[in-house]
């Protein structure tokens, strides 16, 4: 049985991508290898959005290449899309997959020729009609919680950002495809379905009978083809009322919401391009509160962005601290060549950027600790994870606030929703609680 293997690099959109060609070939029987073992197709699903991630997807490369030296070698991604000519100068490559093509890989893999030439490489042309390309069935991937990728690409061309020209413009996953694929992951027996996209909060507007990324909630609130429902990331100024109302307890949606803020000062967020301020964001923040006091909300920080100066900082530090968030996922800027931030002046000294990033994930640890501690001995509802935790062999359960809690326990209760509390939190900030029975 011929075997193969994927790498992927960058986002959990990609993640999922890799999953459903993953799928495809096991389907045409092959078989899936494990990491450092030999296999006869190698396929690195790589990342752009920073040049640090480029370079890391051409090291990948290399290293499949220098590991595997009589295996094929393929290469999808956007980097792949966005920077074919730089991959074409490393040697041994059989194909590369632009993006439009990347769930067909598994039939790509059986036209490579006995001569080992190269495919033609095509770059998607987003200028023409683009449509949603995905996969037959649902993807399965490895993981307790399923992903589902309703949407891909982006219309909003912030400067700092790559993706839009590596995916193109916003196409959404038709409803009868979104809900088909539901109901194929609660027929497998997942629980959660992480609802992703390049641009979540875009669903449906491309659509020819348009819809919403809150209309298509509320239909499946309606329905409930799965347990429960999970948002991955959505734009501040794209959660209106009704989506926070839909994570409220006995609604489909969990009450868990991640939010990219980037900056907490208004001129740097006018020089990203990004379409709201400061005063809408904290409004978001605190309606969720309000709303819903047990929700877990995460911010996204994108620290040392052009001409960024201490004071400008310091508002992103002063805004957060007061901010009732869970958890904070901080990025230093990284220059992207092909996006108009590459070519801004006043760059931060990359030492500077090091120390503030530093400060905010000091903070981090600060709203983590807050976070676990308002739900300490609060009843909460948890999905068990697959794989016992490899440092104490306890369970994990993830709870619909995000919050994962260490269970200890004999029982196999892997892949079950159940209701625990959570008792105390060690020193690694490590949430230990019970199953209530």
């Amino acid at each position: 049985m011929k075997k193969f293997y994927i790498e992927t690099l960058g986002c959990k959109v990609n993640q999922y991508e890799s999953d459903g060609i993953a799928l495809s070939l096991e389907e045409q029987g092959w078989i899936k290898s494990k990491k450092n073992q030999k296999a006869d197709v190698f396929i690195i699903n790589t990342c752009a959005v920073t040049s640090k991630a480029g370079m890391q997807s051409r090291q990948a490369i290399r290293k499949s290449i220098r590991e595997n030296p009589h295996a094929k070698v393929i290469v999808t991604g956007c980097h792949a899309q966005t920077d074919p000519d730089q991959i074409k100068k490393i040697d041994h490559i059989d194909q590369i997959v632009c993006h439009k093509d990347k769930n067909k890989i598994a039939d790509h893999i059986a036209c490579i020729g006995e001569n080992n030439s190269p495919l033609t490489f095509k770059k998607t042309d987003h200028s023409k009609a683009n449509l949603f390309q995905g996969f037959d069935h649902a993807v399965i991937g490895e993981m307790t919680r399923a992903y589902l990728k309703i949407q891909d690409g982006c219309n909003a061309f912030c400067t700092y950002c790559i993706v839009p020209y590596a995916r193109g413009s916003s196409v959404s996953m038709p409803e009868k495809d979104v809900f088909k694929h539901l109901r194929q992951l609660n027929d497998s027996g997942f629980k959660e379905v992480i609802i992703t996209g390049i641009h979540t909060g875009m669903y449906g507007l491309d659509l020819k009978k348009k819809s919403s990324l809150l209309r298509l909630l509320e239909k499946m609130n309606d329905e409930r083809p799965v347990y429960r429902v999970r948002l991955s990331s959505v734009e501040p100024g794209e959660i209106n009322d009704g989506i926070i109302n839909l994570a409220k307890q006995g609604n489909i949606l969990c009450d868990h919401f991640h939010i990219p803020l980037q900056s907490g000062d208004d001129d740097i967020l006018i020089k990203m391009k990004r379409p709201y301020n400061t005063s809408l964001f904290k409004d978001i923040i605190h309606k969720i509160h309000e709303k819903i006091p047990s929700a877990g909300i995460g911010i996204d920080t994108l620290i040392g962005f052009p001409s960024e100066t201490d004071k400008q900082f310091q508002n992103t530090y002063d805004l957060i601290k007061k901010l009732p968030v869970s958890y904070l996922h901080v990025f230093p800027f990284s220059p992207r060549k092909g996006t108009p931030a590459f070519y801004f002046d006043d760059k931060v000294d990359p030492k500077v950027i090091k120390k503030r990033c530093a400060r905010m994930r000091e903070l981090d640890k600060v709203k983590r600790k807050a976070f676990i501690a308002a739900n300490l001995n609060n009843k909460l509802e948890g999905l068990v994870q697959h794989k016992p935790d490899h440092k104490t062999g306890m369970l994990k359960a993830v709870t619909s606030n995000y919050l994962t809690v260490f269970i200890n326990t004999s029982r196999d209760l892997r892949g079950k929703i159940l209701d625990l509390i959570p008792e105390r939190c060690d020193s690694d900030m490590n949430v230990i609680g019970k199953i209530i029975e």
